[in-house]
């Protein structure tokens, strides 16, 4: 099991065309944990408005009676990728990880396939 720290240096070191990654809890909309980002993209802002996202998909699936689960959301823009994993665990519960890629640096399958190893081994 890895650290919050552990997990999202993980993430901008593995997972090629890392802009920044962040630890989420999306009751409250404030970043845990967050690294990379900078003057183009700052992660607790990003957090927050991200935590409308989840939470409005969320309302939407049990208004669906849907028994499912999100895997991840992507959103894509003209030059990123923007992915939203809620955490599974029971420990993680009521978080996510968000992760922004360099669109034309990124492998968007890798970066899922990655994504989801890193909040597997990841302890909250």
């Amino acid at each position: 099991m890895a650290s919050t720290e552990h997990s999202l240096k993980d993430a901008m070191s593995s997972i090629e065309g890392s802009i920044g990654v962040a630890l989420v809890d999306y009751n409250s909309g404030m970043a845990l944990g967050t690294i990379g980002g900078g003057a183009e993209l700052d992660l607790n802002v990003a957090a927050a408005g991200n935590t409308d996202v989840v939470r409005a998909k969320v309302r939407a699936i049990e208004m669906l009676n849907l028994n499912e689960a999100i895997d991840d959301i992507l959103i894509t823009l003209s030059t990123q990728y923007h992915l939203i994993r809620p955490l599974t665990s029971r420990s993680g519960k009521g978080l996510f990880l968000y992760l922004a890629l360099e669109k034309g640096r990124a492998n968007l399958a890798m970066a899922r396939h990655q994504l989801k190893r890193i909040e597997a081994d990841l302890e909250v």
